[in-house]
């Protein structure tokens, strides 16, 4: 087993986790939130957003992932907060990941926007992932239907 360690305290100005997440009061629907990841090297891009949502879910114990979607993950992720599970399942859909923190085994899941989509339509699939009346599908979500 391979364990990868990123150990950034400061994450740098041009890699900023792009994420949106819903009120907390207003967790309904198929995801939780929106995240645009740069790349999709899975262990690259998770600490910047395990910083982040650290807030939320105290330490991430764990993060669930479609197998074809992030190639060449390893399962496991040494952050500053620790150790980090990753699992990759084919079963789980290719435009989602899950984060599980310890905070009352609270998940978070998380609708993934393609690195590669224009910024412009990045942005409107942020925004419309985490609105609190949000109940789309995860297709609807990203065909915008």
């Amino acid at each position: 087993m391979t364990t990868v360690s990123h150990r950034n305290t400061v994450a740098p100005p041009e890699h900023v986790a792009r994420l949106r997440l819903k009120p907390k009061a207003f967790a309904t629907g198929h995801v939780d939130g929106a995240w645009w990841p740069a790349s999709r090297d899975l262990a690259a891009e998770l600490p910047f957003l395990l910083v982040v949502l650290a807030v939320q879910l105290d330490h991430v114990e764990r993060v669930t992932y479609n197998l074809t979607a992030w190639p060449s993950t390893p399962p496991r992720l040494v952050v500053e907060s620790g150790k980090v599970r990753l699992e990759g399942f084919n079963s789980q859909h290719p435009a989602t990941v899950t984060v599980i923190g310890t905070a009352g085994r609270r998940r978070l899941t998380l609708l993934v926007v393609p690195p590669e989509t224009e910024p412009d339509l990045a942005h409107r699939l942020l925004m419309t992932a985490a609105h609190r009346d949000s109940v789309d599908d995860i297709e609807t979500l990203l065909t915008g239907e």
